[in-house]
């Protein structure tokens, strides 16, 4: 049971470590202020709208002094979500209580299990009860 909990401690850690330092991106499409797809570790695909966008986006008429700029209505968003690139851990910067409590902790655990081989009963000295009569059959009802 022991080496059971270990190796079920020891792959949740290494999933906390993989979780921590995965980075990741998230793309999000606009088709003006409507959300037309969403991708995680890819580029979201566009609404068609993408074609018309580089020929009406930089179009700009001047009319006597008036410019009309038409601007093409999809946006892409991209979150970034960056993880953790230090696992380092610095042993050389531990203060006194820091390693006082490692210590302590240490020492209790390691001395938890140690007379766990003595299993000491305290009915021991005690002899079980004489049965008389067969008290499950004295309470049994029968259906006739």
């Amino acid at each position: 049971m022991k080496e059971f909990s270990h190796k079920i401690l020891a792959v949740l850690m290494s999933f906390v470590v993989l979780f921590s330092t995965t980075s990741f991106a998230i793309t999000k499409h606009f088709c003006g202020d409507t959300l037309v797809d969403t991708a995680i570790f890819s580029k979201a695909s566009n609404c068609g709208m993408e074609s018309q966008k580089t020929t009406s986006k930089t179009t700009s008429k001047t009319i006597s002094g008036c410019s009309i700029v038409k601007t093409g209505c999809c946006t892409d968003e991209q979150l970034l979500v960056d993880g953790q690139d230090e696992m380092q851990l610095q042993v050389d910067k531990i203060s006194f209580n820091q390693e006082l409590f490692i210590a302590s902790f240490i020492y209790t655990y390691i001395n938890r299990f140690e007379n766990l081989e003595n299993n000491v009963s305290s009915f021991v000295a005690y002899k079980p009860p004489l049965v008389i009569k067969e008290i499950f059959k004295i309470d049994e009802t029968y259906l006739i």
